[in-house]
């Protein structure tokens, strides 16, 4: 039984070992996302998109739900974004060379919120996955797509 557990937990891990599978998990962590939002936000073309979703969901990772000829997909079970976070938590301390003395720092980190300039979802610095300075100001990103519009047009979303 647990032989075959590992098996299993081999192909979840295996299906999630790519930068924008993880990335995707990452957005999907705050609910559900259209298909149409989820390329703008990643900055991806349709098709590799669809690659990485159909990957995911083959794992159990992501399910989607059909409106008309629309797709909005989430997370299969949060444990996914929990798991992703801690492991995310754990590269980002070792990064930044802290250890947990600076527990409660990192609390209050996590503390502000902001609104993607792009797509206007709340992200934390912590929980960014991207970040971009403008005229000496620090903008954070749900996805790299929306750091790259942004980057491309910066006057058009320091307006708004």
């Amino acid at each position: 039984m647990y032989e075959s557990l590992f098996r299993l937990h081999a192909q979840l891990l295996k299906s999630l070992a790519h930068p924008r599978r993880l990335e995707i998990i990452h957005l999907l962590k705050e609910g559900p996302v259209m298909v149409c939002d989820m390329q703008k936000m990643l900055g991806l073309p349709q098709a590799n998109l669809s690659q990485h979703l159909k990957v995911l969901r083959a794992a159990g990772a992501v399910s989607q739900v059909r409106h008309g000829k629309h797709r909005e997909y989430h997370l299969a079970h949060p444990n996914f974004a929990q798991a992703s976070q801690a492991i995310r938590a754990v590269l980002m301390e070792r990064r930044a060379g802290r250890g947990l003395a600076e527990f409660s720092r990192r609390i209050n980190y996590l503390r502000p919120v902001f609104l993607d300039p792009v797509c206007g979802m709340r992200v934390s610095r912590h929980a960014a996955a991207a970040v971009s300075v403008h005229q000496g100001r620090r903008y954070y990103f749900c996805a790299t797509g929306c750091k790259n519009r942004f980057n491309s047009q910066p006057q058009y979303y320091v307006g708004n």
